[in-house]
């Protein structure tokens, strides 16, 4: 242990004249490891306790375990080495003579302290009402029988730990700023200051000593809404740390079964109520309902502007030589446009529209990741059901088959397994969603799975006839009446034989 002169000499150099640790260590002579030890250390106060002796300590190697122990630290812990490990490691490169006992007593007494040093010491922080933090979670819905990946923006005030969800299919820019605007309607105002990472949707650098250099779209959402913006640290998800336990509960809570979604609105109503009747629980540690918190937070927030920012991005894309343009890395064909053509694209959070430079409008379409999806594994999931038919209709999975699929395995217990296997054996030439048109006939329902098949066989031989929309509406179900031709090709026959 240094001295405390010298401590405070190391102490000076790093906080006033802002040297490096590897300056300071020239400057000093001292190991950078040492100097970094109480740079950024808090300052070693007198302990009593064991007194470290031996060869260990004296010999140097207990410092080199020490050095493998907070290594170790870093890893997770089934990648950590043994006692075992350490003693033969220590052995082979240091040539330690002493015994693996010495070792594992070694070890003992010092992994707990070497834990104590690496862990970080976190100041009880103490949040104003009025001010939130915000973050981006994964989760998981299903959609049109598949699984979709989402992201959900979450909204939280660490004073009343009152937290508001919104979600969205990505997390960029305008996704950001569109969901981040509807939070602050769902709050009823605007948070007095904001907590956030490094987003990228929000932060294009960070310089130095932390300067963040955000996006002109989130400096412009910034000054429109007038709330101050609070950045974290690198690497520092404890300065946000409500938001981030906050995303993990509404994960754990509200999507570990994948809930079901007919749109972004819907899900995002759902989601609302979920966040509503969420607050009617006591408050982890004030003991007071988190909903009584929140009027008080609420009091404090900022009113919101009479109208809402519009929320988009425009870009210049240049039409190729296959009369395509790139939009988030898919192509897209537009048959009005000429090659090379400049044209103006315009994104918002779920659609993006081409317009010519002088304003009409080319095209329209969806972005990509709107229809992006993942297949839910049915044959595996049928596996398991064979084998423990009795836990169908109690399975997490099984409401998210077509309602005609579930009235069908739920409709005969007895041969209820014999289905299973019918249906796993369909499913190798037919998606789950034809399994359940082919089922919507009341009449159907009795069918074995065999017999369903030869119905599906028989309705991809003939194919449904395309529409056809080339004829005037007028003529749509006209039918001709053949006693007109036989007035004009026999105009006598006509007037001598009255037409009925």
């Amino acid at each position: 242990m240094l001295a405390m002169p010298e401590i405070n000499y190391i102490k000076h150099l790093r906080e006033n004249e802002d040297l490096s640790l590897s300056e300071i260590a020239r400057k000093t002579g001292k190991d950078w490891r040492t100097v970094k030890k109480y740079a950024d250390g808090d300052v070693p106060t007198g302990k009593i306790g064991y007194r470290k002796s031996g060869m260990m300590v004296e010999d140097g190697y207990g410092e080199i375990i020490d050095d493998w122990l907070e290594e170790d630290l870093k890893v997770k812990k089934k990648e950590r080495r043994t006692n075992k490990v350490l003693f033969e490691q220590l052995q082979k490169e240091h040539g330690f003579p002493g015994s693996y006992r010495t070792v594992c007593e070694y070890i003992q007494h010092q992994r707990p302290q070497v834990k104590e040093l690496k862990a970080k010491r976190y100041e009880r922080l103490e949040h104003p009402p009025g001010e939130a933090q915000v973050d981006f979670g994964n989760m998981t819905i299903v959609q049109n029988g598949a699984y979709k990946d989402i992201k959900a923006l979450i909204l939280s005030f660490p004073y009343s730990n009152a937290a508001f969800a919104y979600p969205l299919p990505a997390e960029n820019s305008e996704c950001f700023l569109e969901s981040l605007t509807r939070l602050f309607h769902q709050a009823g105002g605007v948070p007095t200051h904001l907590r956030i990472d490094n987003l990228t949707a929000a932060v294009v650098s960070i310089g130095k000593r932390g300067k963040r250099i955000y996006t002109d779209a989130f400096l412009g959402f910034q000054s429109h809404y007038r709330f101050e913006i609070q950045a974290c640290n690198p690497a520092s998800g404890h300065e946000k740390g409500n938001v981030e336990k906050k995303v993990g509960y509404t994960r754990n809570n509200f999507f570990v079964t994948a809930p079901s979604m007919e749109d972004f609105e819907q899900l995002a109503e759902w989601l609302y109520k979920q966040m509503q009747k969420d607050q009617k629980r006591l408050h982890y540690d004030k003991e007071i309902l988190i909903e009584e918190l929140w009027k008080e937070d609420k009091k404090c927030l900022k009113v919101l502007p009479s109208q809402d920012l519009p929320i988009f991005s425009v870009s210049t894309h240049k039409v190729n030589k296959y009369g395509e343009i790139i939009v988030d890395e898919e192509a897209y064909v537009v048959h009005k446009a000429r090659m090379k053509q400049s044209l103006l694209i315009k994104k918002e959070w779920d659609i993006f529209t081409c317009f010519t430079n002088d304003g009409e409008i080319l095209y329209q379409e969806s972005r990509p990741y709107m229809n992006k999806s993942r297949v839910i594994p049915w044959e595996d999931i049928l596996d398991d059901w064979i084998r423990k038919p009795r836990s169908v209709t109690y399975s997490r999975h099984f409401k998210h088959l077509p309602t005609n699929v579930q009235l069908y395995l739920a409709r005969q217990k007895e041969t209820l397994q014999e289905r299973i296997i019918g249906l796993k054996k369909l499913l190798a030439t037919h998606t789950m969603t034809e399994i359940g048109e082919v089922l919507s006939f009341t009449n159907r329902m009795d069918l074995s799975p065999h017999e369903v098949g030869i119905i599906l066989s028989e309705k991809a031989a003939y194919p449904v006839k395309m529409p056809e929309i080339y004829t005037p509406q007028v003529l749509v179900n006209y039918e001709t009446d053949l006693r007109l031709y036989d007035q004009k090709l026999f105009p006598q026959a006509g007037r001598s034989v009255p037409i009925k």
